[in-house]
C-alpha cells in the first residue's frame, strides 16, 4: 500500500475533496466547498493547505463565523441534505461563534461540518492568545462547548487520528437518522504536523443513501392501524422532503382519500393547491388542518419529530381514542407519543403502505369535510391577507391591553406607514415568481407563513423552526442561493432578527450571489411582546425605544447604507399601490403568531 506524506490539514482537505453521496443511482460531490474566516488558530494549517490545493472545493470568505455557518446550513437544507459546505474558524471566540449555528443544524437534522481551530495539543505555549484555562482540567478548551450541540464531536491530537475521525464524521453527516452538526477540533500545532497517510484514505469514497424498508411486522402493524381508522390525518414532516417522498405521499393520499397537513419543515414538499393538502398544523398552523386534527382518530406522522408547535403541546389532537403511526428513519422519533413505530425511509414506507392497502377496499371517511374546511381556510387566508388598518375601526388579531390609539399614532408619525404584516405577505405571495424561495426563522413571520403562505412550487418554503434562530434568515438566504442559483431568494426578516445578525450580506455581494431582503420593521421583538402582554404583563424590554425619547426607534430603520436603504424603500413603495391612501410598506408594530398586525 502506497503512502503520502502530508500535514494533517493537507490530508483533511484531500479527504474532503474525494467524498461523494449517491442517491438513487446519482452521485453528487458531497463537500462543495468551505466557508473560512482565518485567524492564528487555522490560517497556517488549514488555511495554507487550502491555498496550496483545495481540489474541486470552493473556498468562501465569511464575515462572521455564526453567519457563515448559518449560510452553510441553509445550503445543505436547500440541497436536501445531499451536499454540504464545511466551515473553519480560528480558536476561542471565532470557534464559539459557530456554537449557535451548530445547535441550529442539529435541532433541524441538517448536516453541518465544523472545523474549528484549537489550542496547542503539546500545551507548551500555554496559555496562547484566546485560550481559556480551566484549573480543574487543562484538556478543556472553548471547543468542548460544541459537545452539547453536535451529533458527533472529536478532537484530533495526533495526525493519524484524522482517519478515524473523518470516517466517523462522514458516517454521521450522510446518515439521515443521525445527521446534524459534526465538529472536528483541530489543534493548531497538529494541523501542521506531517504523517505518512495510506493512499487508500484519499480514494474516491461514495456514501450511499440506503432507503431502509419497513420490516414485515411493522408494515403489518401500520396497515392494521390504518384499516381500523375512520378519519386518519397525515402529518408531512421534513423527512418527506429530504427523502423525495412527496409524490409517493400525495399518491397514497389521493388513492385512499387521506388529507395531509404540514409541519414547518415539511411545508412546500407538495404544492399548496393539492386537493388533499390542508396546510400547516399546530400552534402556528391554519384553520383547515387544525379543524381536522381535532377529529383525527389516527395521526400518521411521516418524517416528523412532533415538536411542541406541531402538536400544540400535545393538545391539538383531541379525539378521545387518537392513535399515532410514526414513520421515520430515526428510531428515536419513531417511538414518540407512544406511537406505532414504522422504522423506514419515507418514500419506501408510503410506497409499501400503498401497495399493502391496494386490494383492501379501505377508504378514509372524511367525505365532504375536507373540501369544507379548505373552503373556510381560503376565506380565512383572504381575510388575513386583506387585513387593512382603519383609523377608527381596526381591532388587532391579539387585542390585549396595549394603548392602541397612542401606539398607532406614534407608529404612523415615525414610519409614515399603515400596512399590516399579513397584507404585505399577501402581496408577496401573489407577485413573487412561483419558483422563488422564501427564507424565515424567528418571530411572528413563521406563524403567519405557515398559516397562510401558498406554495406554488416544491421546495420553495425554507423556514427554520427547529431552533428558531434569530439571525438565520439573511445568512441562510445566501446558502439557499448557492444551492439554487437559478431561483430568486427572499429573506423575510423582522428588525429584531436583522439587527441580531446579517453579516453575510457582504459575502453575497462578494460572491455575486444575489439575495433579496424584505425587512419587516416593527421596532420591537413583537412576537415576544405579544406573548408577555397576553399573559398579563405590561410591555417590558421587548420594544426598541431611546431611553430619553419614548418609543422612538434607537437607530431609525435598519438599512445597508443610505443609497441601498433608499433603493429598498423605492422598491417596497410599489406595494402601497395595492392599498390606496397608504404609503411606505413597513410592517405593523405588533406582530402576532396568527395573522393580523395593526399599523
Amino acid at each position: 500500500m502506497g503512502k503520502l506524506r502530508l500535514t494533517t490539514a493537507q490530508a483533511l482537505v484531500k479527504f474532503l475533496d474525494n467524498q461523494y453521496l449517491e442517491v438513487d443511482g446519482v452521485e453528487l460531490k458531497f463537500v462543495k466547498g468551505i466557508f473560512a474566516i482565518f485567524g492564528h488558530g487555522n490560517v497556517l494549517g488549514l488555511g495554507q493547505a487550502l491555498e496550496q490545493d483545495s481540489g474541486d472545493m470552493r473556498v468562501y470568505q465569511g464575515r462572521n463565523e455564526q453567519g457563515m455557518a448559518h449560510a452553510a446550513t441553509g445550503f445543505a437544507r436547500q440541497a436536501l441534505r445531499r451536499q454540504i459546505i464545511a466551515c473553519t474558524s480560528s480558536i476561542g471566540p471565532g470557534a464559539a461563534n459557530m456554537i449557535t449555528a451548530a445547535g441550529t443544524a442539529s435541532a433541524n437534522r441538517i448536516p453541518l461540518l465544523l472545523l474549528p481551530g484549537d489550542v496547542f495539543a503539546t500545551r507548551q505555549p500555554d496559555p496562547v492568545l484566546q485560550q481559556i484555562e480551566q484549573s480543574y482540567d487543562l484538556s478543556i478548551s472553548t471547543n468542548d462547548a460544541f459537545r452539547a450541540v453536535s451529533k458527533y464531536w472529536d478532537r484530533i491530537t495526533r495526525p493519524e487520528q484524522l482517519m478515524s475521525a473523518c470516517i466517523n464524521a462522514m458516517r454521521v453527516l450522510t446518515d439521515p437518522a443521525e445527521t446534524g452538526a459534526v465538529t472536528l477540533c483541530l489543534p493548531q500545532d497538529v494541523q501542521g504536523e506531517a504523517w505518512d497517510y495510506p493512499e487508500s484514505f484519499f480514494a474516491r469514497r461514495v456514501h450511499r443513501l440506503d432507503r431502509r424498508p419497513a420490516s414485515a411486522a411493522q408494515l403489518a402493524d401500520a396497515v392494521a392501524a390504518i384499516k381500523a381508522s375512520r378519519k386518519p390525518l397525515i402529518v408531512c414532516g421534513g423527512g418527506v422532503k429530504y427523502s423525495g417522498a412527496g409524490e409517493a405521499l400525495s399518491r397514497f393520499a389521493e388513492r385512499y382519500g387521506v388529507p395531509f397537513a404540514e409541519t414547518q419543515a415539511g411545508k412546500g414538499t407538495v404544492v399548496s393547491s393539492h386537493p388533499l393538502n390542508v396546510g400547516g398544523v399546530g400552534e402556528t398552523g391554519c384553520l383547515a388542518a387544525n379543524l381536522l386534527a381535532k377529529e383525527a382518530d389516527l395521526v400518521i406522522g411521516v418524517g416528523t419529530r412532533f415538536s411542541d408547535f406541531t402538536t400544540a403541546s400535545k393538545w391539538i389532537f383531541q379525539h378521545p381514542e387518537v392513535r399515532f403511526l410514526n414513520i421515520n428513519v430515526s428510531n428515536f422519533d419513531a417511538w414518540k407519543l407512544d406511537g406505532i413505530a414504522m422504522l423506514a425511509d419515507a418514500r419506501e414506507a408510503m410506497t409499501a403502505l400503498d401497495a399493502a392497502l391496494a386490494d383492501s377496499g379501505w377508504q378514509a371517511g372524511w367525505g365532504a369535510q375536507i373540501e369544507s374546511v379548505q373552503s373556510r381556510q381560503l376565506k380565512e387566508t383572504q381575510r388575513v391577507y386583506q387585513a387593512v388598518w382603519q383609523e377608527k375601526s381596526f381591532v388587532p388579531e391579539i387585542d390585549d391591553h396595549l394603548d392602541r390609539e397612542s401606539v398607532y399614532r406614534e407608529f404612523r408619525q415615525i414610519t409614515d406607514s399603515t400596512l399590516t404584516q399579513s397584507s404585505v405577505l399577501g402581496v408577496l405571495n401573489e407577485t413573487l415568481p412561483a419558483e422563488a424561495v422564501i427564507v424565515a426563522a424567528a418571530g411572528s413571520l413563521p406563524g403567519d407563513l405557515q398559516r397562510v403562505w401558498r406554495n406554488r412550487a416544491e421546495n420553495t418554503y425554507h423556514v427554520e423552526y427547529g431552533y428558531s434562530c434569530m439571525g438565520y434568515e439573511v445568512n441562510a438566504a445566501l446558502g439557499v442561493k448557492l444551492a439554487q442559483p437559478q431561483s430568486e431568494v427572499y429573506s423575510l426578516v423582522g428588525d429584531g432578527s436583522f439587527m441580531m445578525l446579517h453579516s453575510e450580506l457582504v459575502t453575497s455581494l462578494q460572491e455575486r450571489a444575489k439575495i433579496n431582503v424584505v425587512l419587516f420593521d416593527n421596532m420591537a421583538n413583537g412576537c415576544i411582546n405579544n406573548l408577555q402582554m397576553e399573559h398579563g404583563m405590561d410591555s417590558f424590554g421587548t420594544e426598541f425605544p431611546l431611553p430619553s425619547a419614548g418609543n422612538r426607534p434607537a437607530a431609525g430603520r435598519p438599512g445597508a447604507g443610505g443609497l441601498r436603504h433608499h433603493r429598498r424603500r423605492l422598491r417596497l413603495q410599489n406595494l402601497a399601490r395595492h392599498y390606496p391612501g397608504r404609503t411606505a410598506p413597513c410592517a405593523g408594530r405588533r406582530p402576532s403568531r396568527n395573522g393580523q398586525h395593526p399599523d
